[in-house]
């Protein structure tokens, strides 16, 4: 009977021995001709096929950008598939997520509650956010509201609600030159 060694392995492979390890795993390749990126993102050789495509990750892009769900169906069948498909979807938003609020993820909690406070949707355009920060100002100026600490609290509010939704633009448009160099 062999004598037990102590295992010195503990998952890191640089501990084993040389030859202590299985054989080599095997990588599928991009099935793209000429492409030698790992192919591990399948796609569908044809509608209804079994018989899949083995792409990396940038070839798949390229061939999900020029599928066609509809490809071979007249208009009519088209958007009767259509309705079939938005009928059968039945989502409901889910309620641990209602402490989120509205929005798509593209503004922040601060930019959110500053639009409300100026009474905009989270879509609004610079434009708008500025007409609405000077309808807001002018209304709540101290000079126009009259000396009380309510009016000019709000007009501090104002103020501060459009310098978060400034510096998000700001930031917005440095990142954007940043990804366009």
């Amino acid at each position: 009977m062999p004598k037990h060694r102590r295992n010195d392995d503990w998952g890191f492979p640089r501990w084993r021995d040389y030859g202590a390890t299985s054989a080599a795993a095997t990588v599928r390749l991009c099935d793209r001709d000429g492409c030698t990126n790992v192919g591990d993102r399948p796609a569908p050789k044809a509608p209804n096929s079994p018989e899949r495509w083995m792409f990396c990750q940038e070839h798949a892009a390229q061939y999900n950008a020029g599928w066609d769900y509809f490809r071979g169906l007249t208009p009519e069948e088209t958007a009767a598939r259509a309705a079939s498909e938005d009928r059968q979807r039945n989502y409901t938003r889910a309620s641990h997520w209602e402490w989120g609020g509205e929005g798509d993820g593209s503004r922040s909690r601060a930019e959110l509650d500053a639009l409300k406070l100026l009474g905009l949707d989270s879509e609004a355009s610079a434009e708008a956010i500025k007409a609405a920060w000077r309808t807001a100002a002018k209304a709540s100026h101290p000079d126009v509201a009259g000396p009380g600490a309510n009016a000019a609290e709000q007009f501090r509010a104002v103020q501060a609600a459009f310098a978060v939704l400034q510096a998000a633009d700001a930031a917005r448009m440095a990142a954007a030159e940043r990804d366009a160099r």
